[in-house]
């Protein structure tokens, strides 16, 4: 009877600390957020850049267990396709046909295991490429894969 006893507490406890190691364990499933509402955000919404210059990319990633990594897409929107995730829409030129677009498709790295990071990245537009309407997509995965993509509409002047 002792024996039956012991068996019966040994396993209801080993169930019990099972069941509480599932609930520290929970699965992530909350998307990774991109602020630029900042005051020193940049680019936002409907901003502006020039050709020739160089201008720092600035937003604040968060993720409520780690961040993993972020790519930033800049094409032109000559043909007024949309990717945009803002409200506010921004006054287009005219449509046009491409000869010398920007395109940059580049990966940044976060440092490992953050949950909150201030990317700032330097960003060279070239003197020679097209002015124009420009997305700048911002695609923040965190460390899970759960993705965020930020879509703003920019102009290069």
């Amino acid at each position: 009877m002792k024996k039956a006893f012991f068996y019966f507490s040994f396993l209801t406890v080993l169930c019990l600390s099972a069941c509480k190691k599932e609930t520290e364990n929970e699965i992530d499933t909350e998307y990774p957020t991109i602020d630029v509402t900042a005051a020193s955000a940049f680019p936002k919404q409907c901003g502006e850049v020039s050709r020739g210059e160089t201008f720092t990319f600035r937003a604040l990633l968060g993720d409520n267990t780690a961040l993993g990594s972020l790519s930033l897409d800049i094409h032109h929107n000559f043909d007024h396709h949309t990717h945009s995730t803002e409200v506010e829409t921004c006054s287009m030129e005219p449509i046009k046909v491409p000869v010398k677009p920007f395109l940059l498709i580049k990966s940044f790295p976060i440092p490992a295991e953050q949950r909150s990071f201030l990317m700032e990245q330097q960003i060279t537009i070239p003197s020679d490429i097209d002015p124009g309407d420009y997305h700048f997509m911002i695609r923040l995965t965190d460390k899970e894969g759960w993705q965020t993509i930020k879509g703003l509409s920019i102009k290069i002047k």
